[in-house]
């Protein structure tokens, strides 16, 4: 099972931990484990690289995180977007995808 987790702090998503495989389908041909890297990748690469949003982001085996550094809105808006994302995902695909969100 992939789990998420979203660290909320005053009332804003902030950051984002990803880590673990789907089991959906065997490794390569994983289509939930490749919905959920692209989404974070196209999160990642959007905030920092498009948006130039201030943010941390270490990717090591299996697990990837995002934490967006000081006070951004779009930082903000495109964690919120990636948690919609992942809900939906996690709702397509029962017992593939864990999300839970902790206050920081």
């Amino acid at each position: 099972m992939i789990s998420v987790s979203f660290g909320r702090g005053a009332g804003r998503l902030v950051s984002c931990r990803v880590s673990g495989h789907a089991g959906y389908d065997d490794f390569g041909r994983d289509i939930v484990c490749a919905a959920v890297t692209s989404a974070v990748q196209y999160t990642a690469n959007a905030m920092t690289e498009v948006f130039g949003v201030l943010a941390e982001v270490r990717a090591g085996e299996n697990q990837i995180s995002i934490a967006v550094c000081g006070e951004d809105e779009n930082g903000f808006r495109l964690l919120e977007a990636l948690h919609l994302h992942l809900t939906l995902l996690s709702d397509e695909y029962p017992k593939t995808i864990l999300i839970h969100i902790s206050e920081v």
